[in-house]
């Protein structure tokens, strides 16, 4: 098959403290282009290209016929049949051709847009397409005309159009895109095309799409499609590091404008009553703010996840004309920090209990979908959760803002998952897995919520290639945000991990009497208990279970406990959790289960109709593991004396969580 394919902050030391902010700040300013979000505001409007798109898979053997045939020249009804096709949403699940669910290669998307008069006539006016993301690769063109393309399935991407839509105000505005969802050893997650050539075995032309990771690799425009406006003078990225020092709270700021010869600007940051609390004058600077309110984690605070609206007004001449623009950011004030015992957040001692997640849902595979993560972020509360791990790539702009909102703490994790050949850790792979940590630390940066990096996901670490390429990698990271630690999460054996010695926290992914021993519970407590000791004598460096579980047939149920039903779910949780009671009061600084709910694979022996490890079932009902977790995360919320700055000023830690729980509705 011939596819055309491109394929953290030092200790408190007054004025020396705000020289190493300031070091950190232009570290973190090292990206040089904008990924803003898209907001409306008096300068800016925002259209959704969501719904219906016309679509077709490249069926034809090279699966490159609408690259030889110019289908983007014309409309692709012309070309051949089309089907309806709703973005955003994976493809595969959403007709009854088994062909189009495990479909590898080219599709291609269009939609005829009616863009507002007033965007064409004002050239002044800058008319912006972007993608949230869609996987794998992608080539976009207006109008039969190429505006850009992207490597990676995770990340959003953008192009100016406007000079396009003048160039003839009377035509359509037809949007193409063409989306390649081949994985090689180079993409992330990586894998490889393997090709069956014997004819007694299989048809001609026969191949196969091998991953090495376990969720079903959904494909096509998994998230919003918009097009946005700004003057043509802009405001085109902004950066914030937060600190603070007693009750006064810091925002180093730094904001770059594209478009403008010269250009004033004000930073105005706004508490929750639109009060304004600080203000300066200039692209950068420093916001102080009296009587701080700290970003808190759920169940850490009774105020938790408070947002400051940071407003920056631009105000700019191209030599001709005088352009305005306004762009509002939420931010919250709160610092993180490690040693080798404890992860602290704004100094105080944070325990993650939480979960791993896939975006995956029935239909829609991993197209985003509001009613979907409203409902998981009230069962995340609902549990007790504080914290999740973007398992295995980055999830959708909108998730990390509801986080921001409820206080949930987000590892922020890359798509490198699956980093089982050795051909992978090449420099065509090393350049990408960098480019992809580029888009990423820049896309999320300012989100309070994410307190740490993960730069892949159970990659083999024991290679003796890993070694370069996680140094050079996790360096790189730390370059890019020395604001954050940096981790990932293995299951490689610690005598014989060659990345774990650059990480600031170490994640062991782990399941014992599951793939290992199965079925014997007995093992538990001793195998984790090594795990841990081992671990920790050799790095020095706090600890996250970050995986554990088992799988669970919903309604399945055996006393004494056999494997796959409810009850040896539950016990093996049980078992985790004895030897974590003990390794928390030591180095061990969080648990994340895996899964929060059970999701899509591919399709094989050990697996029916997907994994079964979550402690919700794919429709979001709760399992008995749900209710023992839920136990636990409320528990262990009591038990931390985290809640407030100063124990005398705040309501009891008990009182406080107990009014958490009872104002959540019962399952």
């Amino acid at each position: 098959m011939n596819i055309w394919y491109k394929m953290v902050i030092p200790a408190r030391l007054g004025a020396f403290r705000v020289l190493c902010l300031f070091a950190v700040f232009e570290a973190v300013c090292l990206l040089d282009t904008g990924m803003l979000f898209p907001r409306e505001s008096s300068s800016r409007e925002v259209k959704e290209l969501n719904g219906r798109w016309d679509f077709r898979a490249d069926k034809s053997p090279n699966r490159n016929q609408g690259f030889e045939k110019a289908w983007y020249k014309s409309r692709l009804a012309e070309t051949g049949p089309v089907i309806d096709m709703p973005v955003p949403a994976s493809y595969n699940d959403i007709t009854q051709d088994a062909t189009l669910r495990d479909f590898i290669g080219w599709v291609w998307y269009e939609r005829e847009v009616v863009v507002p008069a007033r965007w064409i006539a004002d050239e002044g006016t800058r008319v912006v397409l972007r993608v949230g993301s869609a996987h794998y690769y992608s080539v976009v063109w207006m109008n039969g005309v190429k505006v850009t393309e992207h490597n990676g399935g995770h990340l959003p991407f953008e192009a100016e159009i406007g000079s396009l839509i003048r160039k003839d105000p009377t035509q359509p505005c037809r949007i193409t895109i063409a989306v390649n969802n081949t994985l090689t050893l180079d993409t992330l997650p990586p894998g490889n095309i393997q090709h069956m050539d014997d004819r007694t075995q299989y048809p001609d032309g026969y191949f196969v799409q091998n991953t090495y990771f376990d969720f079903f690799n959904y494909a096509g425009i998994h998230r919003s499609v918009l097009l946005y406006t700004t003057p043509k003078a802009y405001v085109d990225d902004i950066t914030v590091v937060t600190d603070f020092l007693d009750n006064t709270g810091l925002v180093y700021y730094k904001v770059s404008v594209q478009g403008a010869a010269t250009a004033t600007m004000k930073a105005t940051l706004m508490d929750q009553n639109a009060r304004c609390v600080a203000s300066s004058s200039g692209p950068s600077g420093v916001l102080k703010v009296v009587d701080v309110n700290l970003w808190w984690p759920y169940l850490m605070h009774e105020n938790p996840a408070y947002l400051y609206s940071m407003e920056v007004r631009l105000m700019a001449t191209d030599g001709r004309s005088t352009y305005e623009d306004v762009y509002t950011l939420p931010v919250g004030i709160r610092t993180v920090n490690v040693t080798s015992t404890q992860f602290l957040i704004n100094n105080k001692p944070f325990y993650f209990h939480g979960v791993n997640k896939h975006e995956d849902s029935d239909i829609r595979g991993k197209g985003f979908d509001w009613p979907l993560i409203v409902k998981d972020f009230n069962l995340l509360k609902w549990l007790g959760a504080n914290s999740f791990r973007t398992s295995h790539y980055p999830y959708a702009e909108e998730i990390l803002q509801m986080c921001d909102r409820h206080g949930i703490v987000v590892i922020d994790e890359c798509p490198g998952v699956g980093i089982a050949d050795s051909r992978s850790f090449g420099n065509s792979s090393l350049a990408h897995h960098l480019a992809v940590m580029d888009e990423l630390v820049h896309r999320d940066k300012n989100h309070a919520s994410v307190v740490m990096w993960s730069v892949a996901n159970e990659p083999a670490t024991e290679m003796p290639p890993a070694d370069f390429y996680f140094k050079t990698l996790i360096t790189h990271t730390k370059v890019l945000d020395p604001t954050r630690p940096v981790t990932f999460a293995t299951r490689t054996d610690y005598a014989s991990d060659r990345g774990a010695p650059y990480v600031d926290v170490i994640c062991v992914n782990s399941y014992f009497s599951w793939y290992y021993d199965p079925g014997h519970l007995e093992v538990i407590p001793i195998q984790l208990k090594t795990q841990f000791e081992n671990w920790y004598g050799k790095y020095q460096k706090p600890i996250i279970q970050s995986e554990y579980g088992a799988d669970a047939v919903a309604g399945l149920h055996s006393d004494p406990p056999v494997m796959f039903s409810e009850e040896y779910q539950k016990a093996v949780l049980q078992s985790y959790h004895n030897v974590l009671d003990q390794k928390r009061k030591q180095y061990v600084i969080g648990e994340l289960i895996w899964n929060f709910a059970d999701f899509m694979t591919v399709q094989g022996i050990f697996r029916v109709l997907g994994n079964k490890k979550g402690i919700f079932t794919r429709e979001r009902q709760p399992k008995a593991a749900a209710f023992i977790l839920k136990e636990r995360y409320w528990r262990l919320a009591n038990e931390q004396n985290r809640l407030g700055l100063n124990t005398s000023a705040h309501s009891d830690t008990r009182q406080l969580v107990h009014a958490f729980q009872d104002s959540l509705d019962p399952m």
